[in-house]
């Protein structure tokens, strides 16, 4: 607990920062070190570390806030790890600019569990949902463990999967634990941790200000083997993911999208720039077998794609299965295309679905089954 408090000392010091700190502790060797020694010599430190900062190190006031701050966490069921700890993730050790702390709500163990990453667009389409979900709940059945962000869209869709699957999942947040975002997500928070764990870098009470979540993209990235990508325009954090994913030696996988689709411009340019193409989860296990993977990757027998084929179908159910696709029709646009009664597509959709084949989206959308 000591050094844990002498981590946390430190890094509550105003105008500090992760890098300052880590700058300091590098220099000296330790926290410790570092809130014993001198102000002339920590002026003599190379770097950023101005006399503002040099002078704040050390106060009563701050270490009276990190005891608060180790009360308060307690009280909440937070616990807080710092980058001495057993338990603190191996995974992000070697990272470029690597948090010092980590705040965890839930079992520190998923932390250090093989994992993938999965990201996208907050205002995704069904497609994305379900893709998104599909692929996690496959993913955690094979033994690994789903990270995200908790936003809305894609990250909710992913943890929803691992969930459903009895999985674990690990929410990265841009916040202090002690506060909900976004709102919407209230159950999936309270979930979670019974699961895995929600974390974070923040001290409690950080608001979700929009700079902070960039940083912490590198975290969910770095804490996988690697991070798949589902509906990402061409300008989207889910980008920013991807590019620490490169910069921390991750696998980049992407999910295509529709070609004239703006929710997936980003997706496609990262295929083009090499990113392993997801058609289904074999695409994934294959480039990440690790040994807490449950034997050979394969796709679960209630996921198997049931072809048309091996479903005997008169010409009338054929008409209609021919105008599905994997993205969604309303019940008009098949009525167009096939010149039947509204009666009879309606019936025809119907028995479509009971024989699996499609499946019912809100809005009376229809798509075929995947």
């Amino acid at each position: 607990m000591e050094i844990l408090e002498e981590w946390l000392t430190l890094y509550l010091t105003p105008g500090l920062g992760s890098g300052g700190c880590r700058h300091l502790v590098d220099h000296f060797g330790s926290p410790a070190a570092v809130l014993q020694a001198s102000p002339q010599d920590l002026q003599k430190v190379p770097g950023r570390i101005g006399k503002k900062g040099c002078a704040a190190i050390g106060r009563r006031e701050t270490r009276l806030a990190a005891k608060k701050e180790l009360h308060r966490a307690a009280a909440a069921g937070i616990e807080i790890i710092c980058r001495d700890s057993d338990d603190f993730p191996a995974w992000l050790l070697n990272i470029p600019d690597p948090p010092l702390l980590l705040y965890v709500k839930g079992r520190t163990a998923a932390l250090n569990s093989p994992g993938i990453g999965i990201v996208g667009s907050r205002a995704a389409s069904s497609y994305g949902l379900k893709m998104a979900a599909d692929l996690a709940r496959q993913l955690a059945r094979q033994g690994l463990t789903v990270i995200s962000g908790l936003a809305l869209g894609i990250d909710a869709a992913a943890h929803r999967g691992a969930l459903a699957a009895d999985g674990k999942t690990v929410a990265v947040l841009g916040c202090g634990l002690d506060i909900i975002y976004p709102a919407q997500n209230r159950e999936l928070f309270a979930a979670i941790p019974a699961h895995g764990a929600i974390v974070s870098e923040y001290p409690l009470g950080t608001k979700p200000d929009s700079f902070r979540f960039p940083a912490r993209n590198r975290i969910i990235s770095g804490l996988g083997l690697g991070v798949v990508v589902v509906e990402a325009a061409q300008r989207s954090g889910s980008l920013i993911t991807a590019g620490h994913a490169l910069d921390q030696g991750r696998e980049v996988f992407a999910v295509p999208g529709r070609a004239d689709s703006v929710k997936s411009t980003g997706t496609h340019r990262l295929l083009q720039a090499g990113a392993k193409l997801v058609l289904g989860i074999n695409d994934i296990t294959s480039e990440l077998i690790h040994p807490g993977m449950s034997g050979k990757p394969k796709i679960p027998n209630d996921q198997a794609i049931k072809p048309a084929a091996a479903v005997a179908l008169n010409p009338e159910e054929k008409k209609i299965l021919d105008q599905l696709e994997v993205y969604p029709k309303s019940v008009d646009d098949v009525i167009v295309a096939t010149d039947l009664p509204v009666e009879r597509v309606n019936e025809l959709l119907l028995i479509l679905e009971l024989k699996g084949l499609c499946e019912v989206l809100p809005g009376q959308q229809y798509q075929i089954k995947q």
